[in-house]
Parts: C-alpha cells; structure tokens; sequence
C-alpha cells in the first residue's frame, strides 16, 4: 500500500530549477533512500512532502490520497539542522515536541519515555540538552520527531558527523521504527547506512531521478562479468560525482 505519492512535482527559485518534475512512490513500512550530491533537490523535495515548501507543480498525495492538510499530523520531520531547546531537558524538549499534536498525562508520559529509550537516552532524560554531545544532540532531535507515533518519518542526514556509538543507536532505532510498522524517508551521504537500512532508494542530480529501485535492482543492472558494483560506484556512474564532494 502506497502511503505517500509524488507526481511530476516542480519547484524553481529564479533561474535555478531545484525539482525538475520528479515522480516516485513509498510504500508503508518500508524505508525510502533519497540520495544524490549536494544541490541535486533532495532537500527541497523533502521540505515540499513536508509542508515547508508548496511544489510550483505536480500533486503530493499521502495514505488513500490525503492532502497535507489533513494528513499532516502523521509526519515525523528529523531536519539537518538541529530543532531543540537548549535550556531544556531531554524529557522537556520531547514533551514539548510530543504535547504539540494533544498528547497528555500518562499517555505523553508513555510516549516520551518511549522515544528516548528508542534513541538511547532513557538515562539521561533530566540532563540539559546543552550538556548533550554532537552526537547526543543528533539522537535528540530523533526523539522530538518520533514521539508522537507517525506513520512516516522524514529523515535529512541524521547521522552527519557524529560518533560511531551514536551512529549505531540511530541505525538500530531506525530499523525498529520499520518493525513497528513506521515509513521512513532518509537521506545520507554514507551509502553503507543506505545500503544497509533501505529497502528502495532514488538517485537525484539536478532535481531529476538518474536511477532508482531497490539496492539489488540497482547493483544488477550495473554488474560486469558476475562482478556486482558498490553504490559508491553506481552514484559516481550515473552522477559523474563523488557523493561527498
């Protein structure tokens, strides 16, 4: 079952085409990569299945065809930036986050406590975020957008430039989200996480999908003399470059 569906979207900023009439489907519970080289759209297309961007054409439609609008409040949005409170508690800053969409007393309670032990933070749930590591923050910002069970969660670079632990409690939280049935959306510039947590991915290079399918699809269709390449070299293949340029 389709639980999100994008058709021939289209976003322009002057001159610079950022999307360039893209079309592609999730299914739920299953995990989405969207990958490609910096400046190649991704970001802009999560911000438009999202809300934060309106597309300047195509149709975003969710779970039985649902607008935005009245599906909203079952998206989970992880930004690259992170979206915290400083001067708060882990505990805080999720409640926070959690009671936004009308979670209350014990069930907010049972929520937060969920989300933290998710991303391995249970323990440290009364620090101040400020104390948190790099890595911490990251791991946070994971909490804040989960807490309030979505269907599909939005995931831009969660891992960049954290440590080995915290890496590993994401990509582990991450795959237990898939276990409970959630949809995620993710997006890296490690092809080892995508390869070893999506299902399907999608290349994108200057707002057009070069390639997509699932991993095998992918390495398949590249393979010479039984020989199956890395997605490190079937994106600099079919990108012409380095996917951490």
């Amino acid at each position: 079952m389709k639980i999100l569906e994008v058709k021939n979207i289209k976003k322009k900023y002057e001159e610079l085409v950022a999307v360039n009439g893209i079309s592609f489907f999730v299914e739920k519970g299953e995990i989405f990569g969207l990958v490609g080289p910096n400046g190649a759209g991704k970001s802009t297309t999560m911000n438009m299945i999202s809300g934060l961007l309106v597309p300047d054409e195509g149709t975003i439609s969710f779970e039985n065809g649902m607008n935005f609008k009245k599906w909203h409040e079952h998206i989970g949005l992880v930004p690259q930036d992170l979206a915290i409170y400083p001067d708060l508690s882990a505990e805080e800053n999720v409640t926070f986050f959690a009671a936004l969409y009308g979670l209350k007393g014990s069930k907010l309670k049972q929520h937060v406590e969920e989300a933290l032990k998710t991303v391995g933070l249970l323990d440290q749930g009364k620090k101040r975020s400020d104390k948190f590591s790099g890595g911490m923050k990251r791991r946070l910002n994971i909490a804040c957008a989960i807490a309030h069970h979505p269907k599909l969660i939005i995931m831009d670079e969660p891992t960049v430039g954290i440590d080995p632990q915290s890496r590993n409690y994401i990509l582990e939280g991450i795959k237990e989200l898939k276990k409970a049935g959630t949809t995620v959306i993710y997006t890296s510039h490690y092809m080892e996480e995508v390869e070893e947590i999506c299902d399907r991915i999608l290349i994108v290079d200057h707002g057009n999908i070069v390639e997509g399918g699932s991993i095998k699809e992918i390495k398949e269709r590249y393979k010479k003399e039984e020989v199956l390449p890395s997605l490190e070299e079937i994106f600099l293949l079919v990108t012409g470059k380095e996917l951490r340029d």
